[in-house]
């Protein structure tokens, strides 16, 4: 699985720590591709959302992470390119449901709400979790449709 991240500044240490923790996980094979920031200097959240999307959106990556202070701005700013599901998620039981019921293809997190340990338990329940279909399959494709409505390629 080829994963997308990226962070704005406030996000920095967390995104270094959750790459390290990627690339030692066994449960899910990840192939990391960092999208910065690459230093703690300020930077403005929707470049680094904008770089994560397009890569989940164009199918090079198959999961995107994103991390700024609260997870809120970088949800919003990912969800303005079309193709994407980008979920805010603080717990394990919302980035589970995010993949199963919603079929985010992009997590975003609060560095300056979670800590180290929640961000992995997070990433490490939505990593593997898959869209279940069933009742979910046609709400998620009303919202294939209002993407495709509102955002003309």
């Amino acid at each position: 699985m080829k994963i997308a991240i990226g962070s704005d500044h406030a996000g920095f240490e967390l995104k270094k720590i959750l790459i390290d923790y990627l690339n030692e996980q066994t449960l899910v094979a990840a192939e990391v591709d960092d999208l910065g920031t690459f230093t703690p200097d300020p930077v403005d959240y929707p470049d680094i959302a904008e770089k994560v999307a397009l890569k989940v959106a164009q199918k090079s990556c198959d999961r995107g992470i994103l991390i700024c202070g609260t997870g809120i701005g970088m949800a919003i700013a990912a969800n303005k390119v079309p193709g994407v599901r980008a979920a805010q998620a603080h717990d394990v039981y919302s980035a589970q449901r995010a993949r199963k019921s919603n079929d985010a293809q992009i997590i975003t997190l609060g560095a300056l709400v979670i800590g180290p340990e929640l961000a992995k338990t997070i990433i490490a329940a939505w990593l593997p979790a898959e869209f279940a279909g069933g009742r979910s399959a046609p709400k998620v494709q009303k919202l294939i449709d209002l993407d495709e409505r509102y955002h003309k390629f």
